[in-house]
């Protein structure tokens, strides 16, 4: 009898083991997914860049090297110009009241 419930906790074992198995290979396969929307999505901005691929190198390495802009809530925020007159516009008001 004990060993009629040692054999079904084992299988419950087996089963577990087998659906981990299985949602292991699913993030395995999302995360390579994830990275090739990534990857072209970079490919995009670039190409969108119209920059020559002779001098694409040379750019990106003087970037490397350049210190980053401190980031606002650690993501990059970049405004559109019509944002950043609205927000000149603000200021100025603010400076005459």
């Amino acid at each position: 009898m004990a060993n009629s419930r040692a054999a079904k906790v084992q299988n419950e074992i087996d089963k577990a083991k087998a659906k981990l198995a299985e949602q292991q290979a699913k993030i395995k396969e999302l995360e390579h997914k994830k990275a090739e929307i990534e990857n072209t999505e970079i490919v995009d901005i670039v190409r969108g860049m119209s920059i020559p691929l002779d001098e694409l190198a040379t750019l990106l390495q003087s970037i490397k090297g350049a210190p980053l802009p401190k980031a606002t809530s650690g993501q990059n925020v970049h405004k559109s110009k019509s944002a950043e007159t609205e927000n000149i516009d603000i200021n100025k008001e603010d400076e005459t009241q």
